[in-house]
């Protein structure tokens, strides 16, 4: 089975932990097969003989057998917990390095809960298969071949006897795996929905409140809800059916070993000892199939988490690094050229395209600043999406100092850009962690001074616990101006050749937007600057100013040229003071 093929190579690295803890269940399971055999031997030869002193040695060794079995079964249960919480640690961050890679556009068109569902809950059902699973599975099928052996050394006739269930529940087996895996499928997809309606549902609690939609809120998660649970019940409904079916067929079993043994009893053919002994090993033989049933159950379901689990593994990223990587220097001037780039998006709905970028060409210099100006969907930030390579053009070339990015390692290249957003990202983390995310290595110093040239430094000392504030989920605790200066001394310390900057500084008071502003002129100071521009403040410190229409630069000049040119420039502009 190709699931079980890839949870092995998870196990490989592993084999001395796995062979320790196999070697445990081998020892318990030899434990469990002698009590019968001493009993067999006290029926048979203690108490029909009268021997007192065999019947003391017995009981001995029986104490001591129990001992041993206790010791190997501690044994066996820390080694195997110890072995798949290693194994589990490496899945878990095989996934997450595998998310790392991933290409924008995989989160675009996915729920982050959906995406948590896969690495957290559908990790978890593995981890139940490997822990509980495995361990159930090798025991029970140590513990058959033991018994199987004994069984036919004792009565080889009645052993047949005993087997005769065999095949009926093999055949139940493939039956019962066939219907229930497509229903653990449907179930792990309808609890990877309700994780990415609770993910975005919480993030937007506020809005919420505010619309005063709690009923309508807890109306949508009923029915996602109501959905796993009927989801749960098509499952439980299942094995409600399987699983007393098969213990019944196992009673069958005994009743046939109890009815033929009784008859060989009579006829002198076996003794009271031996058939006692063989019904205590039939228990124990039947037991470890009821096992395998239950592990069958939840091999089920780890088959069908372990799809979503590799399918993500699996997913290739549309932009990825080179096979052959050119070298480029550890820090770039900063010449940026697009030369007739153009780019369209698939839709998901008819899987077509949609085209953004016709034919751009432009350059930036370095030192220089360049806004790029336009209406809403124009194609701003996709110019410098392709930029950073979060998506890669179909037509044309971007370059930087001469060098073609996608030949560049993405780590290479994105090291020469700094970024900050419009709506900037900060992590539930402190002020200082948020501020050296860029330089996970910076000394306080570093850090400081990064927050006082993107003029933080000061309200940033006003906090209660000054750069160890906690600033809460996606920093709650901050105004949208302080978010975006700490976005600004972030780039500051990263210390790139390339700045973008999405400017967001429409929803701040005027004081606020002096101190961006500043922020601003001191972080484009000998670095090359994209702007994208929303307000006309943006474009005072702007060398260049390129208007954006429907995906093609229609005019390109200084804010005097343009506004002198009166054309789509200067409708953006009189538009904007009224």
């Amino acid at each position: 089975m190709v699931f079980l093929r890839r949870v092995l190579n998870y196990v490989r690295p592993h084999r001395r932990l796995a062979s320790l803890t196999l070697a445990a269940a081998v020892v318990s399971t030899v434990m469990d097969l002698i009590p019968p055999w001493l009993i067999k031997i006290g029926i048979d030869e203690g108490i029909r003989s009268r021997k007192a002193t065999l019947l003391v040695f017995l009981v001995v060794i029986m104490v001591v057998v129990y001992v041993l079995k206790g010791v190997s079964t501690r044994a066996r249960i820390r080694l195997n917990n110890t072995f798949e919480q290693k194994v589990i640690f490496d899945i878990r961050s095989h996934v997450y390095q595998a998310i790392q890679r991933l290409s924008v556009s995989y989160f675009e068109n996915r729920s982050t809960g959906e995406i948590m569902s896969r690495i957290n809950n559908d990790i978890e059902n593995l981890e139940r298969i490997l822990i509980d699973g495995t361990e159930h599975l090798v025991i029970a099928a140590l513990t058959l071949f033991g018994i199987t052996v004994v069984l036919f050394s004792i009565h080889w006739k009645l052993a047949c006897v005993a087997i005769l269930p065999i095949p009926i529940l093999v055949v139940c087996a493939i039956l019962f795996t066939s219907r229930v895996h497509k229903a653990y499928k449907g179930l792990r997809q309808r609890l990877g929905d309700l994780n990415g309606y609770l993910q975005d549902a919480l993030s937007g609690i506020r809005e919420t409140m505010i619309f005063n939609r709690q009923d309508y809120e807890v109306a949508r998660f009923e029915e996602k809800s109501r959905a796993c649970c009927e989801g749960s019940l098509k499952v439980a409904y299942l094995w409600a059916n399987y699983s007393p079916g098969m213990a019944f067929l196992a009673s069958m079993g005994t009743v046939l070993i109890l009815g033929f043994g009784s008859f060989e009893v009579s006829r002198g053919r076996m003794t009271i000892g031996e058939l006692v002994a063989f019904l205590s090993y039939a228990a124990l033989f039947y037991a470890p199939i009821n096992q395998i049933h239950s592990v069958n159950h939840m091999l089920q379901h780890a088959i069908a988490a372990g799809e979503r689990v590799f399918e993500l593994v699996d997913t290739r990223p549309e932009v990825a690094d080179p096979e052959a990587p050119i070298l480029i220097p550890q820090k770039l001037k900063g010449f940026v050229r697009f030369h007739h780039v153009s780019f369209h998006y698939r839709t998901r709905t008819n899987g077509g395209q949609k085209q953004v970028l016709k034919q751009i060409d432009f350059e930036c210099a370095p030192g220089e600043t360049v806004a790029l100006v336009g209406a809403t969907g124009s194609g701003k930030s996709t110019i410098v999406s392709l930029l950073m390579r979060l998506y890669d053009v179909q037509e044309g070339v971007i370059t930087i100092d001469g060098y073609d990015i996608r030949k560049m390692r993405l780590g290479a290249l994105r090291e020469q850009i700094g970024l900050v957003r419009q709506e900037p990202f900060l992590f539930n983390e402190t002020v200082r962690e948020n501020i050296a995310y860029s330089d996970p290595g910076a000394g306080d110093g570093k850090v400081i001074a990064a927050a006082a040239a993107a003029c933080a430094d000061d309200f940033i000392r006003q906090l209660p616990d000054g750069y160890q504030t906690w600033i809460g989920e996606r920093g709650v605790k901050l105004s949208i101006g302080q978010k975006q200066r700490l976005a600004i001394a972030r780039a500051f310390l990263k210390d790139p050749p390339i700045i973008i900057f999405d400017e967001g500084t429409s929803s701040v008071d005027a004081e606020t937007e002096g101190g961006i502003q500043e922020a601003m002129k001191n972080l484009f100071s000998h670095r090359t600057a994209l702007i994208i521009a929303h307000r006309l403040s943006s474009l005072r410190g702007a060398d260049r100013i390129l208007v954006v229409a429907d995906g093609v630069i229609v005019e390109s000049g200084s804010h005097n040229l343009l506004l002198r040119q009166n054309g789509v420039y200067a409708a953006l502009i009189e538009a904007q003071l009224q």
